[in-house]
């Protein structure tokens, strides 16, 4: 499956589209679940209820969005894919992810859930074929074409993962050194 062309989505779609590396896609679908879970392997208990600043999410809270945006997306990546003409509505993930309760849930059962999901995605896009690759539809009032919202999955995971990288493991790591003093 070859990258989206620019006219497949909306700039704003740009930076995580971007961010995807020129591997097989699927290949990168299927090894994000490993990915993250190495990156958040080192969080203990009560780094998983960080947050860099007040007002922002948990660690939790984050990983919940990531699993939460993928069932969006891939929701509407299988609705365009089975040619249904309606428009979908967007979200609004500050009521989203306030109402997961991501925050209750450990960060061992999140990750499950994401893996869970993740290879259910993986099996799904990869029955597609390029004519169903190209299929558009509209949501969030924008087009896209399935072949775009399956590249937007991934970026918008590799997108929070250096996110996590770089306002939670970071500072939560200078902590833990403060402490070893």
């Amino acid at each position: 499956m070859q990258a989206p062309a620019q006219s497949e989505y909306d700039p704003f779609y740009a930076t995580y589209i971007d961010s995807v590396p020129e591997q097989p896609i699927l290949e990168v679908l299927a090894e994000a679940p490993v990915a993250l879970a190495q990156l958040l392997a080192p969080v203990t208990p009560e780094g998983e209820r960080y947050a860099y600043a007040r007002g922002k999410w948990t660690l939790r809270e984050v990983v919940g969005h990531v699993i939460d945006a993928e069932r969006l997306f891939a929701y509407r990546a299988l609705h365009f894919a089975r040619s249904d003409p309606a428009e979908l509505p967007g979200m609004d993930q500050e009521i989203w992810a306030r109402s997961s309760k991501a925050s209750e849930r450990s960060l061992a059962d999140l990750l499950a859930e994401f893996k869970s999901l993740r290879d259910a995605n993986t099996a799904l896009f990869g029955s597609f074929d390029e004519e169903t690759l190209d299929r558009r539809g509209v949501a969030s009032g924008v087009e896209f074409t399935v072949r775009a919202l399956i590249y937007v999955i991934v970026g918008h995971e590799i997108h929070h993962r250096g996110v996590l990288r770089r306002l939670y493991l970071e500072p939560l790591a200078t902590a833990g050194e403060a402490h070893r003093g």
